[in-house]
């Protein structure tokens, strides 16, 4: 008797202390009335054409990463509802800093691909945030990510195309002396 009662001890401990943070993945949720994320132009809402996926530092300016899922935008809304995600290596409980990262599909797999691809992508401000605990005593859940910003994808363009814009400029500089 004693054993099993020492060793369901051991066990619940060992689960809280190795247990992960999460957080809720949705530009929707706990906002009122949500913070869609916005195209190249401003004003047009991403659509099903766009993903996004979550990223987590320990501090603001720090260095983010990727965690949990990439996440379709829901139809031609601009929210990505992309439920609970674990924040691996993050304790449960903890206060990280949050960002969504956006990008159109077809410019690459992830955010860095199509960056990489000078595609439209773009980054939210992070915001401070405060994990789950779900392994705690008391167990807590991820709340919403609130204190976003909405914000619109940009688009980098290629540096060949600047450096033909910089050879017309100079050409026209040129001609002009003469």
């Amino acid at each position: 008797m004693k054993k099993s009662i020492l060793t369901a001890l051991v066990a619940s401990a060992a689960v809280g202390a190795f247990a992960q943070g999460t957080v809720v993945f949705s530009n929707l949720t706990g906002l009122s009335p949500g913070q869609p994320i916005f195209n190249v132009d401003g004003t047009t809402k991403l659509t099903s054409a766009y993903e996004g996926q979550v990223y987590e530092s320990a501090t603001a300016g720090g260095t983010f990463t990727a965690v949990g899922n990439i996440v379709s935008v829901t139809g031609t809304t601009g929210y990505i509802l992309g439920g609970s995600e674990v924040l691996a290596g993050v304790a449960g409980g903890a206060n990280v800093f949050i960002e969504i990262r956006a990008w159109k599909t077809s410019d690459g797999s992830s955010y860095e691909a199509a960056l990489a691809a000078n595609g439209a992508t773009g980054v939210s401000i992070p915001v401070a945030y405060s994990t789950g605990n779900p392994g705690g005593s008391p167990p807590t859940a991820a709340g919403p990510l609130t204190g976003f910003k909405s914000f619109n994808l940009v688009n980098v363009p290629e540096p060949t195309t600047i450096a033909l814009g910089a050879l017309g400029l100079g050409a026209l500089l040129i001609r002009r002396r003469k």
